[in-house]
């Protein structure tokens, strides 16, 4: 080996005990975290600087891009013997240095409060002109599983296939689901299958031995829930019999629904016929009784003082032509207080008065003369 070649070695040498011995990150936790939404994180970035690192220190945590055509975004800076934490809003409030003076060799970051968007790779990078070293840290926020909900789906008879469902709403993955029975022997029925991804569990041919309480769990990595459910399982209920009962039903409704418009169709039925024997009766109402009539019997109420000589045929018809309009009755047409005149006989004026007049005297009537009518009432 010649000369040369022994001063470049040595050089060399005399470089990396330099390097060695200058600024460095001396942390050595675990490089991956899990944690849970809603807890706080501390980000471990121990250092040391070396006599030859005389320059300003900086110290700078930054969140990694997922994708590499994409800029880092800044978290925070301490620089100046100052920290500033408002560089990345998602963070604002919720992000500082653990401890209050960084340039003593701890550049730890603390996270509060977790969030699922929280979740990324952080740098933290310490510069002291002229050493600078950096390290990543890879933070996993996990979402703990929420309260699951259980329940039979279907209907749980005997003889028939069952199955029991478990799911979270939320929760980060992979979830897994377990089933357990909490009453009875606590044991699961022999024909169980279990679906742990699913959180489901199936029964065949479901007996009465599968009735219970049985409890479901969903757990991830930073947390477990659990809900639980009853199952009774009972006997098929008796399917000729419903049809049997379904059928009476609708029978037993379409006799009602025939009985109510037999009813309206008789009811219908006797109010045209009241309405036919009104007009009939209405038809069938006599004629008024004659002008001569009439007037002989108007005449006969109201002659007390008149005489035979005077009711002549034209003096009668002048007399009783306005009562025309109005057509007395027999029963008004006799005086309250008297017996009813029996009807004039066919004998003469002189006659009748001789034969009528004791009679009529003797009933309290006044005697009147009434001329002789024939037959169609006109007067002799």
């Amino acid at each position: 080996m010649d000369f040369r070649t022994c001063c470049l070695c040595l050089i060399h040498v005399i470089l990396l005990a330099g390097l060695a011995c200058g600024l460095q990150i001396t942390s050595t936790g675990s490089t991956s975290i899990e944690k849970a939404s809603g807890e706080s994180v501390k980000l471990d970035c121990q250092f040391t600087l070396a006599p030859e690192d005389t320059g300003p220190l900086d110290i700078e945590w930054s969140l990694q891009p997922s994708d590499n055509q994409k800029e880092e975004k800044v978290v925070i800076v301490y620089s100046g013997d100052r920290a500033f934490s408002d560089y990345y809003a998602p963070l604002k409030g919720r992000v500082h240095f653990n401890s209050p003076d960084p340039k003593n060799g701890d550049a730890s970051m603390n996270i509060m409060g977790l969030k699922a968007t929280d979740t990324g790779t952080y740098q933290c990078k310490v510069k002291k002109v002229p050493g600078i070293s950096s390290r990543k840290i890879l933070l996993t926020v996990m979402v703990r599983p929420s309260k699951p909900r259980c329940y039979a789906d279907g209907p749980t008879l005997m003889g028939k296939d069952m199955m029991l469902r478990c799911n979270s709403a939320e929760g980060t993955q992979p979830l897994k689901y377990t089933w357990e029975r909490i009453t009875g022997n606590k044991l699961l029925p022999p024909a169980a299958v279990l679906d742990p991804v699913g959180g489901t569990m199936s029964l065949r041919n479901a007996t009465e031995t599968a009735s219970g309480t049985y409890r479901c769990v969903a757990k991830n990595s930073v947390g477990t829930e659990e809900c639980v459910v009853e199952v009774s399982v009972t006997p098929a209920p008796n399917t000729a019999g419903i049809i049997a009962g379904a059928v009476i039903s609708v029978l037993l409704a379409l006799i009602l629904l025939a009985l109510i418009l037999f009813c309206c169709c008789r009811a219908r039925q006797k109010k045209r016929y009241e309405k036919e024997i009104s007009y009939e009766i209405r038809e069938d109402v006599p004629p008024p009784k004659s002008r001569v009539s009439t007037a002989r019997s108007f005449t006969s109420a109201g002659s007390q003082r008149s005489s035979l000589g005077s009711m002549s045929p034209s003096n009668l018809h002048e007399y009783t032509k306005p009562q025309y309009d109005k057509i007395p009755s027999e029963e008004n047409d006799r005086p309250p207080s008297h017996a009813p005149i029996p009807p004039p006989s066919r004998m003469a004026g002189p006659n009748l008065s001789r034969m009528a007049g004791p009679n009529l005297s003797r009933m309290g009537a006044i005697p009147v003369m009434i001329p002789a009518q024939n037959r169609d009432g006109s007067i002799v």
